[in-house]
């Protein structure tokens, strides 16, 4: 059975890579430390799709970008030590070019042969990958006979890779891509019950029309992070020196007052890990939300509130958290974004990580392979929630432009 949001677009199925040169836009856009790639979790993703079709005979031009440089060549921002990576993963070489869809990487893929892999440098070296130039997307899909995207990392954005190429040369979704966007959007629609959704982070601001429409659907919803304090300020607490967002106070108490109204249970902290400045050797301190002095701020939810959580999403059909509970990178204030990632691992529904810093907490604590699907886009996992039309899978229902 077609999934709704699929509906319309080809997928690998349907190709026929024999003896084709196949541009395939991954994301492997991985954090890297002092050179060296130091987390594979998109790297490794990308490579069901990338084998599939060097098992069927293609030659495989990859594209992707890196980081936000700010220019060609940016220190820090070649794909170079990606492609040392995934050339460990994939156990076969992996060419490069020296550049995007320039000469050299225009001669390298014209002589690529069937079971070849070529990776080209940082897509965003060229300032019209963001702008979504017709031109770049033009050369990059001379590169190839047809496009495959599996970068669900970016489909909600109208770069040259994402949208541009599919109007140019046949296109079709990955693996990747068509599995994100089964599980995502079979949240969307019919989710198992209860639902819950445990949502922290940094602002509101950034969650403030997923929520709504989450409120919608969810049968518990609970909130962590430094966005919680906005929430605590609307329901009449003081939350001390705490970071919140006064010009939304009100908007989250309506949406709050909605929830309820429709008998979604709304978990709020009950007690929070505070101290008195935002450091990682800060002197950490537990305390009722009732209580929190004056010149303290949160950095985490405390225990009972971890607990709470952990109830909720144990007795779930189904789990989305986006979003960590405090300061995850630093270990005192770490214990509840521990705690709901645990919760989530143990769980007997079906449990799923949208990206971002939740889905590098559940790799950094051994739990990943213990969670259902962990995303590999935290922007993306979250606009197709609120029900946006993402460019890079409208893209892929077009027919190529003859002209």
């Amino acid at each position: 059975m077609t999934v709704p949001l699929l509906r319309g677009i080809p997928t690998l199925d349907d190709l026929e890579a024999a003896g084709r040169r196949v541009l395939l836009r991954a994301d492997l856009n991985a954090p890297l430390r002092d050179g060296v790639v130091a987390d594979d979790l998109r790297v490794a993703a990308s490579l069901p799709t990338l084998r599939e079709l060097l098992d069927a005979g293609a030659a495989v031009v990859v594209c992707s970008h890196l980081g936000r440089p700010d220019g060609p060549g940016a220190p820090g921002t070649s794909l170079a030590p990606v492609g040392d990576r995934l050339a460990a993963l994939l156990g076969r070489p992996v060419l490069r070019s020296a550049d995007v869809a320039g000469p050299d990487a225009t001669a390298r893929a014209r002589a690529l042969r069937p079971g070849e892999v070529l990776l080209l440098e940082n897509l965003r070296w060229e300032a019209g990958e963001t702008a979504g130039d017709p031109e770049l997307a033009a050369r990059l899909a001379a590169l190839a006979d047809v496009y495959v995207d599996d970068a669900f990392g970016t489909a909600h954005r109208a770069h040259a890779s994402v949208s541009g190429v599919p109007g140019r040369i046949p296109g079709y979704a990955g693996r990747l891509l068509a599995r994100e966007v089964e599980v995502l959007g079979g949240l969307a629609d019919a989710p198992a019950r209860p639902y819950v959704a445990v949502l922290g982070g940094a602002k509101v601001s950034d969650k403030l029309v997923v929520l709504a429409r989450l409120l919608e659907r969810v049968d518990v919803l609970a909130v962590g992070g430094a966005m919680a304090s906005t929430f605590l300020l609307a329901e009449g607490h003081a939350v001390g020196s705490s970071r919140v967002e006064a010009d939304r106070v009100e908007e989250v108490a309506g949406l709050v007052a909605a929830a309820r109204e429709r008998g979604v249970e709304v978990i709020l902290p009950e007690d929070l890990v505070v101290a008195p400045a935002f450091a990682a050797d800060a002197p950490a301190t537990t305390v009722s939300v009732d209580a929190v002095p004056a010149d303290r701020m949160a950095l985490d939810i405390g225990p009972a509130t971890t607990g709470r959580i952990a109830a909720a999403v144990a007795a779930a059909g189904a789990v989305f958290w986006n979003g960590p509970m405090g300061v995850a990178e630093w270990p005192a204030f770490a214990h509840g974004t521990r705690g709901v990632a645990e919760a989530l691992a143990a769980a007997p529904g079906f449990t799923v990580v949208g990206g971002g810093d939740s889905a590098a907490a559940v790799r950094a604590l051994g739990l990943a392979d213990r969670i259902d699907h962990v995303s590999t886009g935290g922007g993306a996992s979250l606009e197709l929630l609120e029900g946006r039309a993402l460019p890079g899978l409208e893209a892929l229902r077009r027919r190529p432009d003859p002209a």
